[in-house]
């Protein structure tokens, strides 16, 4: 298995629990932050909240990129303010759900995938990029076309949002290889 980002930066948070509950604990206050801030873009604002989703699974791994995703979605569920616009279980039940659970299920994926080596080369951390907004789309306009319908879901929940989620493919690919280049020496 490929050491995580974290993993080499901080090499007691392989085995310490309290370590791994404060790595957790941090990536759900980026996760919070990145909810709250928007970018002006068109032809939506755009938030980060995608990106460092992404990111914090390239950087976190597997296990403990899953753990953070659950965590932020518990915080939510209870009502602490970490999501976008609305707060609770029903919140997170509601039309937008989709691309939250999205969020944990592609945390584990894109974990799992540089767990074996992918995201260190900018090829490979396009792959896992995109893998991962194809899983956090899926599942949201998936979820959401039920409230909708799937062509409305399309229009409203992926399209206004391509250009946004290309650019921050772009911007993890041009850094994320940074950071390994920086880790080797």
């Amino acid at each position: 298995m490929q050491a995580s980002i974290v993993s080499e930066l901080w090499p007691v948070s392989r085995n310490s629990r309290i370590a791994q509950i404060l790595l957790a604990l941090a990536g759900t206050c980026l996760l919070a932050i990145s909810a709250k801030v928007q970018v002006p873009f068109w032809p939506v604002p755009m938030t980060m909240q995608t990106f460092v989703v992404l990111v914090l699974a390239i950087a976190y791994g597997p296990k403990l990129g899953f753990l953070t995703g659950a965590l932020y979605l518990l915080e939510g569920a209870l009502g602490l303010p970490v999501f976008a616009t609305g707060v609770g279980a029903a919140y997170l039940l509601g039309p937008t759900g989709g691309y939250l659970f999205g969020f944990v299920i592609a945390m584990s994926v894109v974990g799992f995938l540089v767990s074996k080596g992918w995201g260190q080369t900018a090829l490979s951390v396009m792959g896992v990029m995109l893998i991962g907004e194809i899983i956090i789309f899926s599942l949201g306009v998936g979820w959401l076309s039920g409230a909708v319908g799937f062509s409305k879901a399309i229009s409203l929940g992926l399209a206004p949002f391509l250009l946004a989620e290309a650019f921050k493919v772009v911007l993890a690919v041009v850094t994320v290889p940074l950071v390994w280049r920086a880790l080797k020496r």
